[in-house]
């Protein structure tokens, strides 16, 4: 499958979102960065989220709408504040997709509601992203699959008979490539709480692609994700935590971002094939196994004993496998030390 020019599958080096998130501090100066620096990094898509703070809660102060666990980054506040905060203004939508596509980025987005899919639909976004609090909300999902475009959905918190009303509604409504994101929604995920061997299952079970996306600090998990079939992944993306933004804290710096889309590269390219033998330039280390060699000066008619032939390096003699079918047996001829031990002496 594709999205945009980027093919998606496991033959094809893993596909790298950054997700910009509230990362922008409501600075379209920064989103802009954020974009750039993106590029600069390699990654291969810009990811936006598009709400507003009406489209998500009510702007209530108290009760189910006021985050009072103090576990959480956003304790404190309200969810609509936190919406507010962290939303991405629908006008900064088309000048940051603009610079994307200027620096050769795909640009897409996570909507939230109907009114958001209508708005990117004017975008001609390429894909669609399905965030793991609405993987359960079926007539979303049946609205965005209904664009016909690639539908990526994160997972987080589903059960399997969740995910398959989500992937069965995606289906029928019409979207033919779908992406399931295994995901842990918690801000920072553990890795212990990960699973990456998930992905794997994932694919197997719904006959699609299958990715991450890791809320882990650093890259280690989305790294390891690769060695299980991971083609997708994403991560939060920030030019620097230290300045802060509702996500900053588990989310990658541009350094980071560089180094992410070199190792999953690199780790992709490390899976290769099931393959024995000698492979590419292992053919010049041939020479550093051991064969036999004659340790000792032997007259003619000697017989070969171990300590006059021995297994030594370098490997341009026969194996050492055959020491003991020349044990016993008597040399044709003188041969001087350091000389390979052939068939044809004996």
């Amino acid at each position: 499958m594709k999205i945009g020019e980027h093919s998606i599958g496991k033959e094809y080096p893993p596909f790298i979102i950054a997700e910009m998130s509230g990362n922008h501090n409501q600075s379209l100066e920064r989103a802009l960065q954020i974009v750039e620096a993106a590029a600069a990094a390699g990654a291969h898509a810009i990811k936006l989220q598009t709400y507003t703070a009406d489209t998500m809660t009510l702007d209530l102060q108290e009760g189910h709408f006021f985050i009072d666990d103090p576990k959480s980054l956003w304790h404190g506040k309200t969810l609509y504040e936190l919406y507010q905060e962290a939303h991405t203004p629908w006008e900064w939508h088309e000048p940051l997709f603009k610079r994307a596509q200027e620096l050769g980025l795909i640009a897409f987005s996570t909507p939230f509601d109907e009114t958001a899919v209508d708005f990117l639909e004017n975008l001609s976004v390429p894909c669609y992203k399905i965030a793991s609090f609405e993987n359960t909300d079926i007539p979303l999902i049946r609205r965005v699959a209904a664009t016909g475009k690639p539908l990526l959905i994160s997972t987080g918190m589903a059960n399997v008979a969740e995910l398959d009303d989500a992937v069965r509604a995606a289906r029928e409504a019409g979207a033919k490539d779908v992406i399931l994101l295994k995901c842990t929604s918690s801000y920072p995920a553990s890795p212990a709480h990960s699973n990456l061997r998930t992905i794997p299952h994932l694919r197997e079970l719904f006959s699609c692609e299958a990715g991450l996306s890791d809320h882990t600090i650093g890259i280690g998990a989305a790294v390891c994700s690769v060695a299980l079939g991971a083609t997708v992944i994403e991560k939060h993306f920030t030019l620097k935590r230290s300045e802060g933004g509702v996500d900053a804290a588990f989310s990658i710096e541009p350094d980071e971002l560089k180094q992410l889309v070199q190792e999953t590269q690199q780790a992709w390219q490390a899976l290769g094939q099931i393959k024995y033998g000698v492979e590419g330039n292992e053919a010049d280390s041939l020479r550093y196994r051991r064969s036999l060699y004659i340790v000792k000066d032997i007259k003619k008619g000697d017989e070969i004993t171990e300590k006059n032939v021995r297994v030594l390096r370098p490997g341009y003699g026969i194996s050492a496998k055959f020491l003991f079918y020349f044990l016993g047996k008597k040399i044709k001829e003188d041969t001087k030390r350091g000389s390979l031990l052939t068939f044809e002496m004996i």
